[in-house]
């Protein structure tokens, strides 16, 4: 009983710390969202971000770039993931540093330095600017993508594999039936710390181009200028489909769990 108190009392901090800087922000939000200018309730906001062609263009956009992104930190995490954890490495910690030791260095000085080296590859960074926002958003959030899969691929049973071998199968085989569905926890988990934060980032192409093309500055831009209502209704939609990507991800991973443990 006492202990019971204990963790109460604990965790009152905490939730004060959440009404105040979560709660009630949002609160706020959704209130400017749903109201007008005369502070009646209204769906004018929402149906005015949908007819505006910027703010559609913007939001594809950003859609385009968090998916390119997730797909090429895929691409190049999941092999360097699986030849750490299931290669015969004696230093599999030194190799996985390398990866990870770019997370301590502050973000504005990667991008700073990413931005002059390619200057002097490209001359004029106004040539490229969507392969480039790419280039640094990989640069970015590939550790996020690298250590979700490391953690799944490290805890796969390579009793597992060594059966499949024993039972005939090839190289291929073996990773297409065994270690990629067995590893699909560790992608979906990487997709999303990958796919969520890509989308909002809006750093890279400020400090890059100094735009504001993207949802996260949009919404920057909104609120800078005392636009309390459309930035909100922005920050609603983005909040909604983080809340969709977050349920789906989730629910698939439940459901593969499920699965796997069933047989």
């Amino acid at each position: 009983m006492k202990s019971n108190n204990l963790r109460k009392q604990l965790a009152i901090p905490y939730a004060i710390f959440l009404l105040l800087f979560v709660v009630l922000p949002l609160l706020v939000v959704i209130y400017y969202g749903f109201t007008n200018g005369d502070g009646q309730p209204s769906f004018e906001n929402f149906i005015n971000f949908f007819k505006n062609g910027k703010t559609v263009g913007t939001l594809i956009y950003s859609f385009a770039i968090a998916i390119i992104t997730t797909i090429v930190c895929l691409a190049l995490a999941y092999p360097v993931a699986l030849i750490i954890a299931k290669g015969a490495y004696s230093k599999k910690a030194k190799f996985l540093m390398i990866f990870v030791l770019p997370m301590w260095i502050n973000f504005t000085l990667r991008i700073t330095a990413l931005k002059e080296v390619l200057t002097l590859i490209e001359g004029n960074l106004a040539y490229h600017q969507f392969l480039n926002t790419i280039i640094c958003m990989v640069y970015d959030f590939l550790p996020f993508m690298m250590m979700p899969l490391y953690n799944s691929l490290t805890k796969l049973d390579d009793g597992l594999i060594e059966a499949a071998r024993d039972l005939g199968a090839g190289k291929r085989q073996v990773f297409f039936k065994v270690i990629l569905p067995l590893s699909i926890p560790g992608i979906v988990s990487g997709v999303t710390m990958v796919f969520l934060p890509s989308m909002t980032n809006y750093v890279v192409l400020d400090m890059i181009y100094n735009s504001t093309y993207i949802m996260g500055s949009l919404i920057g831009s909104y609120f800078s200028a005392y636009d309390w209502h459309n930035g909100s209704v922005i920050s609603i939609v983005l909040l909604l489909i983080i809340l969709a990507i977050t349920y789906l991800s989730n629910k698939y991973t439940d459901e593969k769990g499920e699965a796997n443990r069933a047989r």
